[in-house]
């Protein structure tokens, strides 16, 4: 057989090597990790929420998502204090006049929210919204003095009046808002989703709470510590595997007003964004939990915030106080601060 081909004849093996080429280096340079990666991205709680899970077929991954999302947007239905038709509208609308009944789920939040106020003394308190519906961030509004002082009595957990499935406030102004706990709480609900799915790598974060399942193929997951005074910037990075964990901050949702800082984290005792931290992170097994105390120790400020999270077994903290400085609990060894 001859050793030379003509040219059309190779030609047509130019092309076939050539595609065979394209072929190999494809599956040379194809990372599968990536490939099976899915991620999702909503606007919903007044916040983004995202979702990053690992499954070979992208069909189940996104049917998970879709499911996962609406498991949120139901919560959101129910305990959002800005929809007007939702079970917790309900309760501030009627529960100063009398008793009213509500859904095992709705009381569950309302007990745990209940709990962290009694073992934080009352730094987390859900009638804060009896003075904290009166700001208004977007339009950089806050109530008076005098009006703070008027509604101030009204924020004390021990007007909530809980017998079997009722609840009743014993006060009139009081008001409630489960801000500073249901974000975490659809966060485990989402993860408890997924988990079902049979999917056992995934990140589920709304805002500042977020649930890691699993780990990162092999490597933890890295995530940052936003800057409380740099949009762009991250104050610190943790590696983490399995578990959940809450930031609350002053960069959030607030305003400037003669140079104070009026952001949307009140102090129970004051009426008033609490001035004792820039940031505060809690991790721990569930984001619920973590929503919450993230907030609590916020506001408590990193002496008295760290030491409740040390008599908590299973949580750890990370309080970034109003000079900039950083503070943890003993059960994290000190990262080292982001040099980036």
């Amino acid at each position: 057989m001859s050793a030379f081909l003509t040219g059309e004849a190779n030609g047509s093996l130019k092309r076939r090597l050539a595609r065979l080429l394209f072929l190999s280096l494809i599956l040379l340079f194809q990372n599968p990790a990536s490939a099976a990666w899915h991620q999702q991205q909503r606007d919903m709680m007044g916040t983004r929420i995202s979702l990053e899970l690992w499954h070979d077929e992208s069909p189940v991954a996104l049917d998970c998502s879709e499911k996962a999302f609406a498991e949120i947007d139901r919560i959101e239905a129910l305990m959002s204090s800005y929809i007007a038709s939702s079970e917790l509208s309900f309760v501030n609308r009627n529960a100063s006049i009398s008793a009213v009944e509500i859904s095992a789920e709705l009381m569950q939040l309302i007990k745990k929210s209940i709990y962290f106020s009694q073992i934080s003394e009352g730094a987390f308190d859900i009638t804060y919204a009896s003075v904290g519906y009166a700001y208004d961030y977007r339009k950089k509004q806050k109530p008076s003095d005098q009006s703070i002082s008027q509604k101030l009595p009204a924020i004390d957990y021990h007007h909530i009046m809980i017998s079997g499935n009722q609840v009743q406030f014993n006060n009139s102004s009081v008001r409630i808002d489960l801000g500073g706990i249901a974000k975490g709480y659809a966060v485990d609900r989402a993860s408890d989703i997924i988990r079902e799915c049979g999917i056992t790598r995934a990140m589920v974060t709304a805002g500042g709470d977020s649930r890691i399942i699993g780990d990162r193929q092999g490597r933890p997951w890295i995530i940052g510590i936003q800057h409380p005074r740099d949009a762009e910037g991250v104050a610190l990075r943790l590696p983490l595997t399995d578990t959940a964990l809450s930031t609350s901050g002053d960069y959030e949702r607030f305003f400037i007003e003669n140079g104070k800082r009026i952001h949307h984290i009140i102090n129970p005792t004051t009426g008033k964004s609490a001035g004792a931290s820039w940031s505060a992170t809690v991790i721990g097994p569930d984001a619920m939990t973590t929503d919450a105390l993230s907030t609590t120790i916020f506001i408590l400020g990193a002496i008295d915030g760290i030491a409740l999270i040390e008599s908590l077994e299973g949580f750890d903290a990370i309080v970034i106080d109003s000079e900039g400085r950083l503070h943890y609990s003993s059960g994290l060894v000190q990262p080292e601060a982001d040099g980036s």
